[in-house]
C-alpha cells in the first residue's frame, strides 16, 4: 500500500468509528436497521428496477447503502471498502438489521479478485472517484466486475465544486482541474463532514480531482457505453459554510449566488 492510501486508510478507519456512532443522524442509521433505505432521492429515481440484481458497491464504507441495496430487493449485494473499521461497523449493521448481504475489506483496485465478475451492477456513490489516484485504472475494475449487459450506477461530487475554496464565504476557485497522480491534494482537517464534533485521531488525508472527460472517458475505454450523464445542484453533504439545505440532506448554493453543479450522476452499460 502507497503513503497515499495508507494515511487515507487510518483517517477512514477513525471516520467509521464516528459515522457508526453517528450523532448528527446524517446516515440515517436507524431507518436501515428497521428495514428502510438509507439513499437520497437522486440515486433512488435514477437507479431503475434492481429487484432480483447481483450488484457490488464498491467503496461501500460503514454498509448502510449496501444494505439499503437488499432491502430494495436485490438479490444480492457485497459492499467492498478498504477500511478494517468500516467494514466490522458494515458486517455489525447487517447483522442488527438481518440482511443477508457481504462484505470484503479490500482496495478497490482489487475488487475484481475479491468479489468476481458476474455482477448485474456495480453501485458507487458519493465521495468514492476523489480518493483514487488512477482513474482509468478504476474504470478497468467497474468494466471487470460487471457481466455483458450490467450497469455502473455512479453519483459523485462535482469536479468543479472540488476546485473551489471550501472554506470561503464566496464560491472561487482554488485548486487545479485535473490532480497529478503522484501529487495529490493534501488535507489536514480534524472532523468529519457529518458535522459531529468528535476530532479524528489521523486528521491528514489525500484527494484527486478527475475531470468528468477523465471519468467518462476511462468508462468508455474499459468497454462501457454511457447511458446518461446528469448534472445536479445539490449535493448530499454541506460542502461550502454558506450552502443551504435543498430538501432532506441535500445541499446546494443560495438563490442569490451564481450557480454551478454541485454533483453529476453516470449511468453506463458493458457492451456485450
Amino acid at each position: 500500500m502507497d503513503e497515499f492510501s495508507a494515511a487515507n486508510r487510518l483517517n477512514w478507519d477513525d471516520r467509521a468509528a464516528l459515522h457508526a456512532t453517528d450523532p448528527t443522524g446524517s446516515y440515517r442509521i436507524a431507518n436501515v436497521l428497521a428495514g428502510g433505505s438509507s439513499l437520497f432521492s437522486l440515486e433512488s429515481g435514477e437507479i431503475g428496477d434492481i429487484f432480483g440484481m447481483d450488484i457490488a458497491h464498491l467503496q461501500c464504507h460503514i454498509g448502510l447503502d449496501t444494505i439499503s441495496l437488499k432491502h430494495l430487493g436485490a438479490r444480492s449485494v457485497t459492499g467492498l471498502d478498504f477500511s478494517p473499521a468500516a467494514i466490522a461497523a458494515a458486517r455489525n449493521f447487517a447483522e442488527r438489521a438481518g440482511a443477508d448481504v457481504r462484505f470484503a475489506e479490500a482496495s478497490v483496485y482489487d475488487a475484481v479478485e475479491v468479489l468476481g465478475r458476474e455482477h448485474d451492477m456495480v453501485f458507487i456513490t458519493w465521495g468514492a472517484v476523489n480518493w483514487l489516484g488512477d482513474i482509468f485504472r478504476w474504470g478497468r475494475v467497474v468494466a471487470g466486475l460487471l457481466r455483458p449487459g450490467g450497469r455502473l450506477y455512479l453519483a459523485e461530487g462535482h469536479p468543479l465544486m472540488f476546485q473551489c475554496d471550501r472554506k470561503g464565504s464566496r464560491l472561487e476557485i482554488q485548486l487545479d482541474w485535473r490532480t497529478p497522480s503522484k501529487l495529490p491534494i493534501v488535507w489536514d482537517e480534524p472532523r468529519t463532514y457529518t458535522g459531529d464534533h468528535r476530532t479524528l485521531a489521523h486528521a491528514r488525508y489525500y484527494e484527486w480531482i478527475h475531470p468528468l472527460s477523465d471519468v467518462v472517458n476511462a468508462l468508455i475505454k474499459a468497454g462501457l457505453t454511457i447511458d446518461f450523464l446528469n448534472e445536479h445542484d445539490a449535493v448530499s453533504w454541506q460542502h461550502f459554510p454558506f450552502a443551504v439545505e435543498r430538501g432532506k440532506d441535500l445541499f446546494g448554493l443560495p438563490e442569490d449566488n451564481p450557480k454551478i453543479p454541485l454533483a453529476y450522476s453516470i449511468g453506463a452499460t458493458k457492451r456485450k
